[in-house]
């Protein structure tokens, strides 16, 4: 499973046949009641899949939850890193939620908070409970709250392991969280005479279940809306009411039952009438007030875009995970993680066209790889379901292996195990860009809303995997470029020995301007280090200009400090808006002295040979790139033999909360406690336990390097 190792406690995955729907809902409305929650739902592990599916719902429709119906254990939702972490997740309201959850956030923006636990006793997880309550509620969980929350989860897992023990028969969910009760329903009608009365109001009255069906409008709602009381009956007003179909309506009742707080909205009835709509929720239902409004300009009419609430929150919620899509296996493991789940699937393929012949991108949920393979490297000219797909852009779905060998022979078919499949084209910008393949463990039968929706979720990840593929070329191009601006290898100098490391950060597109290099020169050496500004190809490109200058200089014998102020000048003449740092050394180990330039770079550390290290005080001028008129003082150092100098940049020491002060003097005790060490291990020490590598997080670059004076034999 998911997030849960050998180690841990077992997770089980109830057998639907074995689990009574009964006692969940009962247990739910229980432990609603007891913390006085608005809404909840039960979900429990599926059978042989990392995924929790909603078993039960109370209080809210469950068309509310619909992106949520199933959940991958590794998807970032309360429910599943409840059970990924054994532990209660509290979620304080709108702002946290949009914080932590934005996906969710994006779909219910509607003030709210969650608790989300575990279902498991002390061997085995069953699945996990969330229950909400409205805005009003603190930010803060109660100590009673968590306590009766904990207690009623640990009695439901003791139940289940019950239930799974006995081999119980599946009951049928009763009426009690089905939506609105009769009880619900009458008490919303009340008595007859109270009808009555509520019939001679002057304005509009109507009252509306959890689901949005009308069970009661008096004469003026019924005038108002220009609809017969009797054809608004059992009906949704936004399907009642033409012009109230939209989604900004629909989202205002969205808006009241899940925050509990009284909304309303403004719609106009065509040709020009303005009607006001008041929604007043409690945990029953709605009552809404429609009264004529003042006249409202045109401006602030809602767009017209009809659509249904599992649509437009299916497509809202991924489109959401899409976004954060960088590359290509990420695009394929959001597809994985949350596509493939909530619609029901078990594996997924994305395939795309290269030279005329299908290309496998990435797969997941296929035990044998080997049968993803078939699919790459086949012509677009051979007809199967997945050139198919790709060639017109139609989509495809087989709800059963003999659909799809009827139209498609075996040896076309590439048969891969599965009973059901759906082959979305991927289109984005009017062009094909790949075949997204789902398939699923038993027949499937795809009704026309599903297909919809599967289309439409293909146009989003087609544009995700477009966006991903052009980022993998220019993350391809910028490695290039950078591999070939560094050195492939130092050159070897004698008396010398050296080592080097270069690490990207791992934001952006992990490219940037740091750069070293040594070179022989008349009998002596230079090393340089230094530091573009910038993550980019920009910077790397300047890196490259810069390190070439150097050498150039360094080759027709000019001191360090014009060797600096050269490299300057060049650096302004090219009108870059980008500054450099850089640290130069003339190295002479014969004399044992090193000469040095500074150019508001990290002063270097050195390493005496009895394990001494100092932090290099330098004289120094400003950043390359800035002042055309700058000079740039040397200094001497004494380079005995067995000293190691480490010039470095500052992505090794500097660190978000970290005082650099601190970080050098941790390197410093690092470089002399390891610095007898061969220089190649030398450099991997100390370059795994700079900024940011601990957490696997660089927010920048990182250069080092190490040059040792060979000790005299």
């Amino acid at each position: 499973m998911v997030g849960l190792s050998e180690g841990d406690r077992s997770v089980r995955a109830p057998a639907r046949t074995r689990v009574g729907r009964p006692l969940m809902s009962l247990a739910l409305a229980s432990m609603m009641d007891e913390v006085h929650a608005h809404s909840g739902a039960v979900y429990l592990l599926s059978s042989g899949e990392p995924v929790l599916e909603m078993a039960v719902m109370a209080g809210l429709p469950r068309a509310f939850a619909a992106p949520w119906e199933r959940v991958g254990l590794s998807a970032p939702v309360p429910v599943a890193d409840a059970v990924r972490q054994r532990r209660l997740v509290w979620v304080g309201g709108e702002e946290d939620m949009a914080r932590r959850y934005p996906r969710i956030a994006v779909v219910l923006p509607y003030p709210f908070t969650l608790a989300a636990l575990p279902v498991a006793t002390d061997t085995t997880v069953y699945g996990a409970v969330f229950v909400t309550w409205p805005g009003s509620h603190p930010p803060d969980l109660s100590d009673r709250e968590r306590d009766h929350l904990t207690a009623a989860c640990g009695r439901l897992a003791v139940r289940l392991e019950r239930v799974a023990e006995e081999s119980r028969p599946l009951f049928p969910e009763p009426d009690l969280l089905a939506g609105t009760t009769v009880s619900d329903r009458a008490a919303a009608l009340g008595t007859v005479e109270a009808a009555r009365m509520v019939g001679r109001l002057p304005y509009g009255l109507c009252s509306l279940d959890l689901h949005g069906r009308i069970v009661f409008a008096n004469a003026a709602a019924a005038e108002l809306v220009g609809v017969p009381a009797s054809s608004l009956l059992g009906t949704q007003l936004w399907a009642a009411v033409p012009w109230l179909n939209d989604p900004v309506y629909e989202d205002r009742y969205r808006a009241a039952l899940i925050s509990q707080h009284t909304t309303s909205f403004v719609a106009l009835r065509p040709p020009a009438d303005w009607l006001s709509f008041r929604l007043y929720p409690n945990t029953t239902g709605l009552s809404v007030r429609i009264s004529r409004a003042r006249a409202v300009s045109e401006m602030s009419r809602p767009a017209s875009a009809p659509g249904r609430l599992v649509t437009i929150s299916q497509v809202l919620s991924l489109a959401g995970a899409l976004t954060e899509a960088a590359s290509v296996d990420d695009v394929v493991q959001l597809v994985a993680d949350e596509i493939v789940p909530a619609v029901g699937g078990q594996a997924v393929v994305l395939l795309a066209s290269r030279a005329g012949r299908l290309h496998v991108l990435g797969h997941r949920g296929y035990v044998d790889a080997r049968v993803v393979e078939r699919f790459d490297g086949l012509p677009l000219a051979q007809s199967t379901p997945g050139t198919h797909a790709l060639s017109t852009g139609v989509p495809a779905f087989f709800d059963s292996r003999q659909q799809l060998e009827h139209l498609y022979p075996a040896r076309n078919a590439t048969p891969d195990g599965f009973a059901a499949w759906a082959y979305l084209p991927l289109i984005a910008s009017g062009r094909p860009v790949g075949t997204c393949v789902l398939a699923y463990a038993e027949p499937h039968v795809f009704p026309a809303d599903e297909r919809a929706v599967l289309t439409s979720l293909g146009g989003l990840v087609a544009q995700a995997l477009e966006r991903a593929m052009l980022y993998d070329a220019k993350h391809r191009l910028a490695h290039g470029l950078q591999a070939a601006l560094l050195p492939h290898s130092l050159s070897p100098l004698p008396g010398l020995e050296a080592a080097a490391r270069y690490l990207p950060a791992t934001q952006g597109m992990d490219i940037g301007g740091d750069f070293y290099d040594l070179v022989p020169s008349n009998g002596v050496a230079a090393a340089v280090i230094g530091d573009v500004q910038g993550h980019n190809v920009t910077a790397a490109g300047l890196m490259g200009q810069i390190r070439t200058a150097v050498r150039a200089y360094t080759t027709v014998g000019q001191e360090p400090q014009d060797v600096m102020r050269s490299t300057n000048r060049l650096l302004i003449d090219l009108g870059s808006d980008l500054f450099a740092s850089c640290l130069y050394l003339r190295l002479d180990p014969a004399r044992g002295r090193a000469v040095m330039a500074r150019a508001g770079h990290p002063p270097p550390l050195l390493r005496r040979p009895d394990g001494n290290v100092r932090v290099l005080d330098l004289a120094g001028g400003p950043l390359l790139g800035i002042d055309g008129s700058a000079t740039y003082p040397t200094t001497e150092v004494e380079l005995a033999p067995g000293s190691v100098l480490a010039l470095y940049t500052d992505g090794l020491i500097e660190s978000p909360g970290v005082d650099i002060e601190d970080a050098l003097a941790e390197l410093g005790r690092r470089f002399a406690a390891a610095g007898d060490l061969p220089l190649e291990e030398l450099a991997d020490r100390l370059v795994d336990h700079g900024a940011g590598t601990g957490s696997g997080e660089r927010l920048d670059d990182v250069a080092l390097l190490l040059i040792r004076a060979r000790p005299e034999r």
